[in-house]
C-alpha cells in the first residue's frame, strides 16, 4: 500500500517539473498567494508577508510525513521559480482508494496550459503509483476556469455540496467533481 513518508517526488514535465516547496521558494510563492484573484477560492485569507508564505510550506511539507497531504510546487524549468502549486489535499487508500486534489498557479501563467500539465502528471502519479481509483475536487460553483479544467480531464460533476465550507465571506456551496481510475484508462482528452 502507498505511504509518502514525507517524501515529495519530483515529477518531470515538458515545460515544468513538480517537486517539493523550500523555504528558498517563500517570495515567489508569497507573490501568487497573497494575490486576491489566486487565493479567491483557495478558502485560505490573502497571505501578508514571506513569513506567512514560509510557515505554510513547513505546515504543507510536514503534512506529507503524517501521510495527510502532498503538494507539489509547480517550477518552470527554464527560470527554476515556482509559478504555483498543487497536489493531495488528502488521500485515504484502506477501502476507498481515493484522494482529493487542489491547485493554484499566478496570474501571469494563467490560460497557458501549465495546470493542463501539471494536472496530468498528478493525476498519473495518483491512479499509477498511488494506487487511487477515484481523484475527486471541490470547486467553487463560480471557479468557471477550475471547472472547465476539470471537464477537459474528463471529470463528471457528481453534485452541488450546499453550505459545505466556511470562508471569510461565510458558508460557500461546492461542487464535487470526480475522476475514476476506468475512465482515466480509457483515456480523456488530454490524458
Amino acid at each position: 500500500m502507498f505511504k509518502c513518508g514525507g517524501k515529495i517526488p519530483v515529477l518531470e514535465g515538458e515545460r515544468i517539473r513538480l517537486r517539493r516547496m523550500e523555504q528558498a521558494d517563500s517570495a515567489d510563492l508569497f507573490r501568487y498567494w497573497s494575490d486576491p484573484l489566486v487565493v479567491k477560492y483557495m478558502n485560505v485569507p490573502v497571505f501578508t508577508s514571506v513569513g506567512e508564505t514560509a510557515e505554510m510550506i513547513d505546515f504543507l511539507n510536514g503534512l506529507s510525513e503524517t501521510e495527510d497531504t502532498m503538494r507539489w510546487g509547480i517550477e518552470l524549468v527554464q527560470e527554476q521559480r515556482l509559478i504555483g502549486s498543487c497536489g493531495f489535499n488528502t488521500w485515504e487508500l484502506s477501502g476507498a482508494y481515493r484522494g482529493e486534489i487542489g491547485y493554484d498557479i499566478g496570474r501571469d501563467y494563467w490560460r497557458q496550459g501549465y495546470m493542463t500539465e501539471a494536472l496530468r502528471l498528478i493525476l498519473n502519479y495518483g491512479f499509477m503509483t498511488m494506487g487511487l481509483n477515484r481523484i475527486e475536487a471541490l470547486v467553487d460553483p463560480r471557479n468557471s476556469a477550475s471547472r472547465s479544467i476539470l471537464q477537459s480531464f474528463a471529470f463528471h460533476e457528481e453534485g452541488l455540496l450546499r453550505e459545505y465550507q466556511r470562508t471569510e465571506e461565510g458558508f460557500v456551496d461546492l461542487i464535487i467533481c470526480s475522476l475514476l481510475r476506468r475512465d482515466y484508462d480509457s483515456g480523456g482528452k488530454y490524458l
